[in-house]
């Protein structure tokens, strides 16, 4: 399966996640380093965007807006991976909290599933999220309005995914 599609399904087809449970792993965590990797570029893009010498102050520092300027080669590799390993333990840590949330969720919903298969599901109903607080300065909405925007949305997707899950067997 593509990533180009599984990105598509987790825009617009919630009921399939609950299908991409199934998936290997390895294709889960290439779709979540992709979406890493998407917002680490658009982070460092508005980093670059937003760093330059003349936004600071440096009239009292004779010496060193010339030594900014000389390793300003060196600072964007340095922000990119530093970005991308802040970026990936957030992301990470997000999934496995709403994994472990979609769990109890999941009982509450009397729904088979294992903590791997949630986390699977998880990754992919994250997508919308991501991309909200990917955005978040540019909309006219108060940071803390789209995190919780993002809560509601990414529970909603797994309550949605979870209506697809196997219920569980009838004790006799």
């Amino acid at each position: 399966m593509k990533h180009s599609q599984l990105f598509i399904d987790s825009l617009i087809h919630p009921k399939k996640l609950a299908a991409y449970r199934l998936l290997p792993i390895g294709k889960v965590i290439q779709y979540t380093f992709l979406l890493i990797t998407i917002v680490t570029v658009f982070s460092l893009g508005r980093f670059a965007a937003g760093m330059s010498v003349d936004t600071f102050d440096m009239s009292s520092f004779n010496g060193l807006t010339e030594y900014i300027e000389g390793i300003k080669w060196l600072l964007y590799p340095f922000t990119f991976l530093m970005l991308f390993v802040v970026t990936t333990l957030l992301i990470f840590a997000q999934i496995a909290i709403y994994a472990l949330a979609g769990l109890f969720i999941l009982k509450i919903m009397k729904r088979r599933g294992e903590y791997r298969h949630i986390w699977r599901t998880t990754t992919f109903a994250i997508t919308w999220a991501t991309l909200l607080s990917m955005l978040a300065d540019y909309l006219p909405i108060h940071n803390a309005i789209i995190s919780v925007i993002s809560l509601f949305l990414t529970i909603i997707l797994l309550i949605v995914a979870f209506t697809k899950y196997p219920k569980q067997p009838i004790a006799k």
